[in-house]
């Protein structure tokens, strides 16, 4: 029995259908969000346990991020071909029982090997949720209801996220940050198969571009390796690496213009919207995603704080997020425009973090740290979905869809590529002073201000790629 073909003469079953299928697909969601906020504030503790090196952490996080980002495309489409509750299902699967590789590593290879599985859990889950979404909620009053609360639960679980994180390694350790998946895993599953309507797919037989996400998925992979990795290897080596990553991507275009299933339909990039929109939002995430990395381990390595207190210091900005998101986006964007509030955020993301670019050894939370945090979480609380609304406006009807899954997978590369840009600046300024004989805080307060000020600029960049590309054109075709 589907949601879509109950009796009319039952509505209240009906209705309690969908939206306990809402809560199962935010319940899923919740679970991934989670641990990608969550494992920023245990960061310190990981590395002093299992001996990574500061450019080596990154790939705790990236080790999740590049699969996640590079299979997205890949599993949205299989979930057309086996069916969008099967996936769904699969993926928690495969996410909590990676989850429990993770809570149980002992060495650095087993702990990131593990995050690579949950990123694959992680974007076989999340490919399939907006689909499933919209699906379910096909009135357009209901729909912006359902999207709304998809939205706080996103919001709620970066603010659940990092005061877990803080809390749960200060209490017990590390370990049970993962740990903690297991019982929502196993839940959400079980009220998955029980309460997600369940759909025929296409059938294996219409085809996926395997090759083409392989393709993809390496390209991915080897160029933050190249970047993360800079510091330990001579020019000649990086340069090669970089030449074969940029090799891979061109494969993968010339895969994707000769396929006769292509993973990504190249006639996507032929709107200009959509390709600066994409564009835009690498840049501007890879600024936030790096601030939330870098501003973690400053609080902890330079003022200080212990993870719970660390944890406690970032609530502020995702609840911020979630209420600006909820209350004010959609009536702001509604009235001055959508281009409008999305500079107007790359400003004030830009001055969170040149403020941050001033940040002290022997500064305060209230002063030097709050103050840019809640500009940024006002800059991408308004960016954000203004963002997202210039990029579909730019898809055809057809390709909404897949234009969805690049958005997604340009927000995970934008991500990773700017957490590893950052934290590897970062590491060799301090590791430059120390060798000059400064002392450790002074050195390392100094290597997260290059991080911080060359956040800025990269926000600069989202600015001024913005302001020139996607300035509405009352003639142009997009």
């Amino acid at each position: 029995m589907t949601v879509l073909t109950e009796s009319p003469t039952r509505p209240t079953h009906r209705t309690y259908s969908r939206w306990a299928s809402l809560v199962v697909l935010c319940a899923g969601t919740l679970m991934t969000i989670l641990d990608g906020n969550i494992v920023t504030v245990a960061m310190p503790a990981i590395q002093s346990d299992l001996g990574f090196s500061a450019p080596g952490l990154a790939w705790v996080v990236n080790a999740y991020l590049i699969p996640f980002g590079g299979l997205l495309l890949l599993v949205g489409r299989l979930g057309d071909l086996v069916g969008r509750r099967r996936m769904f299902a699969a993926g928690l699967t495969v996410f909590t029982a990676a989850s429990v590789l993770c809570g149980v590593a002992t060495s650095q290879g087993m702990l990131i090997a593990a995050r690579a599985l949950q990123g694959v859990g992680g974007a076989m889950t999340s490919a399939v949720v907006l689909g499933m979404l919209v699906s379910l909620f096909p009135e357009p009053r209901e729909q912006a209801r359902a999207i709304a609360v998809f939205s706080a639960v996103g919001a709620a679980g970066g603010a659940l996220g990092t005061f877990l994180g803080g809390a749960l390694t200060q209490a017990l350790n590390w370990h049970w940050i993962f740990l903690i998946n297991l019982p929502i895993g196993v839940v959400a599953l079980l009220a998955a198969l029980r309460v997600l309507a369940p759909e025929d797919g296409e059938g294996l037989g219409r085809g996926a571009d395997y090759p083409g996400a392989a393709l993809v998925t390496g390209a991915l992979m080897l160029t933050v390796y190249v970047i993360v990795g800079s510091g330990d290897r001579d020019l000649t080596a990086t340069l090669l690496l970089a030449v074969l990553a940029l090799a891979l991507f061109v494969a993968f275009t010339v895969r994707q213009a000769r396929a006769a299933r292509p993973l990504l339909r190249l006639r996507l990039f032929g709107s200009r919207l959509l390709s600066g929109a994409n564009a835009v939002q690498v840049l501007m995430i890879g600024t936030m995603f790096g601030f939330q990395f870098i501003g973690a381990l400053y609080l902890q390595r330079v003022l200080g704080y212990g993870e719970l207190l660390t944890g406690t210091a970032f609530l502020p900005a995702p609840i911020a997020i979630g209420v600006l998101m909820l209350g004010l986006s959609a009536r702001t964007i509604g009235r001055f425009g959508a281009y409008r509030v999305l500079l107007a955020g790359l400003v004030l993301i830009t001055g969170g973090m040149a403020l941050l670019g001033r940040a002290p050894a022997d500064g305060s939370y209230v002063t030097d740290v709050l103050p840019p945090l809640l500009l940024l979480s006002a800059g991408f609380a308004a960016a954000m979905p203004a963002l997202t609304g210039i990029a579909m406006a730019g898809a055809l009807e057809e390709d909404a869809g897949l234009a969805s899954g690049l958005f997604n997978t340009t927000q995970v590369v934008g991500g990773s590529l700017g957490l590893a840009i950052l934290s590897v600046l970062a590491s060799n300024r301090t590791e430059g002073l120390l060798g000059g004989g400064a002392e450790l805080v002074p050195a390392t307060a100094e290597g997260y201000q290059l991080a911080f000020r060359v956040g800025a600029g990269i926000a600069v960049g989202a600015l001024g790629l913005a302001a020139v590309v996607l300035r509405p054109r009352a003639d142009a075709q997009d």
